[in-house]
């Protein structure tokens, strides 16, 4: 077993019920861009790790209904609601179970793909991470990563303030252990952790006012409720002044208006074993 530090369970964005409907309103959005070539063969056995509360883990049971998935999260409260939402939507191929990532309880080899998404930011060593879930995986198996990246944001107009009050959100993350850009970073981990056969591809979320379900989707109720949603703790760490981060998320919904503009891009990877 590769040594490695307890993963820091510190979640930056909370455990409370408006995180619960952002995460929602993120896959929901993001759906077709993030998840539309991703399917897995009937049979097959898939892990999810770090699964939270199954906010991707409808769509890729919904894609790969032949599957047997086994979606896992730290967060007792996280895997309830995963399971709620997994009954709530009659699926039969999924199996959610509390675990801890780096002390996970199945055998070698057990699955042909695992999948990750949005779990590597909150990581503090994310390539002793993915090497730890190496052994799980069948020669041959395929891996999946799916990260955003807090440095590719872009908008109209522009704003100092809320490039501060994004900044905010990076420096919590770091602080706790995370990175929120690790996205740009996804094929050197992979690489590092052992994998082969990588293959990376941006997927950029652009928006106006052409796309008015993706301004309330993405622009609001996912980005922009995302920042707003550490105001708190932002404030309590003394890393910016209330009114510079009030005026910041004021500018952020600025660019969800009709002349406004957005972009935020992701980044996929698939490896094998």
């Amino acid at each position: 077993m590769i040594p490695f530090q307890p993963v820091n369970k510190t979640y930056v964005h909370g455990y409370h019920r408006r995180e619960n409907r952002r995460l929602q309103d993120q896959a929901s959005a993001l759906l077709d861009l993030l998840h539309a070539d991703t399917a897995y063969p009937p049979g097959s056995r898939v892990l999810e790790a770090g699964c939270g509360v199954g906010a991707q883990t409808l769509t890729l049971a919904k894609n790969s209904p032949g599957a047997l998935i086994t979606s896992v999260d730290i967060s007792e409260p996280s895997v309830a609601e995963a399971r709620r939402r997994v009954a709530a939507a009659g699926l039969a191929n999924v199996q959610c179970e509390q675990a801890d990532l780096f002390h996970l309880p199945y055998a070698p080899a057990f699955f042909d793909h695992i999948f990750l998404c949005f779990v590597l930011e909150h990581l503090p060593r994310p390539v002793g991470a993915l090497q730890i879930l190496k052994p799980c995986l069948k020669p041959g198996g395929t891996i999946t990563v799916i990260e955003g990246d807090h440095g590719s944001v872009y908008f109209h107009p522009d704003s100092q303030a809320a490039r501060q009050a994004i900044g905010c959100q990076v420096e919590l993350q770091r602080r706790a252990g995370g990175n929120a850009m690790v996205g740009r970073e996804l094929y050197p981990l992979l690489h590092a952790a052992g994998y082969g056969s990588i293959h990376v591809t941006p997927r950029m979320v652009y928006v106006d006012s052409s796309k008015p379900e993706l301004v309330e989707a993405f622009t609001k109720n996912t980005f922009t409720a995302m920042i707003e949603g550490i105001r708190e703790p932002a404030l309590k760490a003394r890393i910016i002044e209330p009114p510079l981060f009030d005026t910041g998320i004021q500018d952020l919904y600025r660019t969800a208006t009709s002349d406004g503009v957005f972009c935020y891009t992701f980044f996929k990877a698939v490896a094998s074993k």
